[in-house]
C-alpha cells in the first residue's frame, strides 16, 4: 500500500506546547487522513469482506447459524487477519522516514512513544473498521439467511447466540491489533520498502507456522507437558486467538468439551505481543 503525504502543523514554542494527549490525537488524525486518501486500503477492505461472505455462504454457515459460521471462518481468519494487519502497518513509520517526516518531527515537542501510539491508534481504527465491518456484514447475512425459524432459534439462544458472534468479533479484533503492533515494529526497524516486505513475510511465517511448530516440537520432545500446553499456547498470538475462540465461543455453545487453552493466559499473551511490539517500535525510533 502507498501512503499519501500528509501536512504537519508548525511547531510551537515550549511554553505553548500541546499536552501529550493532544499531540497523540494529531498523529491519529494524520494517520486517518492518510488511510482515507489511499485507495488500496478501501479495495483491501472490500476484498476482505467479499472473501468472508463467500466462505460463510459456500460453507453453509450462513444458513446454519452463528456458531457454524464462526467455525467456517476461524481457519481462514487465522491467515487473512495477519495479512490485512501487516498491509495496514508495515509501512506506517517507514513511510514517515522515507518522506523525511521523522527528521521534521525531531523539531516538534512530540516524544517517539507518542508518535508510535498515535500511529498505532490511527492504523488500528482503519484495521478494526475493516475487520469488524466485514464480520458484522457476515453476521447480518446469518440473520437474513438462516434456515432455522426465528421462534425456534430464540428458544435455543444459549446454544447459538448472536452474543457469541459478538464475542468472536471482539477476539478477532484483539488478534488483529497484536499483529498490527508487530507490523508497526517492523516498520520502525527497517529502512527500505523491500526489507520491510521481506521482514513482514518472515514475521507472518513465524506467527502463522513457526511458533505453532515450536509448540508441537516441545510437546513431542517432552519439553512441554499436556497440562502446561494450554498455557504455553499463549506464547503464539495465533494459538492464543484460536484457543480463545474455542474456549469462549465454540465450547461455550456446545456446553462441554476438553480444555483447549487458558483464556486468561491467552489474553495476557496477546497483550504482551501488542505492548512489546510497540515498545520495540519506540526503541527503534529512539536510535
Amino acid at each position: 500500500a502507498t501512503d499519501d503525504e500528509t501536512d504537519l502543523e508548525p511547531p510551537r514554542s515550549a511554553d505553548r506546547a500541546p499536552k501529550p494527549t493532544r499531540r497523540i490525537e494529531r498523529v491519529v488524525v494524520r494517520e486517518l487522513r492518510t488511510l482515507s486518501r489511499t485507495r488500496t486500503f478501501v479495495l483491501l477492505g472490500a476484498a476482505f469482506a467479499a472473501v468472508l461472505l463467500g466462505i460463510a455462504w459456500v460453507g453453509g454457515g450462513v444458513g446454519a447459524g452463528y456458531v457454524p459460521t464462526i467455525v467456517d471462518l476461524l481457519t481462514p481468519l487465522e491467515l487473512l487477519v495477519p495479512i490485512v494487519a501487516v498491509a495496514f502497518g508495515y509501512r506506517a513509520i517507514l513511510g514517515d522516514r522515507r518522506r523525511g517526516e521523522l527528521d521534521v518531527l525531531e523539531t516538534y515537542p512530540i516524544a517517539p512513544r507518542e508518535h508510535v501510539i498515535g500511529v498505532f491508534v490511527g492504523r488500528a481504527v482503519g484495521l478494526l473498521g475493516t475487520v469488524a465491518a466485514s464480520l458484522l456484514l457476515v453476521g447480518g447475512a446469518v440473520v437474513v439467511g438462516r434456515e432455522e425459524p426465528f421462534s425456534r432459534y430464540a428458544s435455543h439462544a444459549g446454544a447459538d447466540s448472536p452474543l457469541l458472534f459478538a464475542r468472536f468479533v471482539v477476539l478477532t479484533a484483539l488478534f488483529a491489533l497484536s499483529i498490527l503492533a508487530v507490523a508497526i515494529a517492523i516498520s520502525a526497524l527497517v529502512s527500505g520498502t523491500r526489507s520491510a516486505l521481506a521482514l513482514s513475510v518472515v514475521a507472518l511465517v513465524v506467527v502463522l507456522v513457526g511458533l505453532d511448530l515450536a509448540l508441537v516440537y516441545g510437546l513431542a520432545g517432552g519439553y512441554l507437558g499436556e497440562s502446561s500446553l494450554v498455557y504455553a499456547l499463549a506464547a503464539s498470538p495465533l494459538s492464543a486467538y484460536r484457543g480463545l475462540v474455542f474456549e469462549t465461543v465454540v465450547i461455550t455453545a456446545a456446553g462441554t468439551g476438553p480444555q483447549t487453552a487458558s483464556p486468561v493466559a491467552s489474553l495476557i499473551g496477546l497483550a504482551v505481543w501488542t505492548i512489546g511490539s510497540l515498545a520495540v517500535a519506540t526503541a527503534a525510533m529512539n536510535r
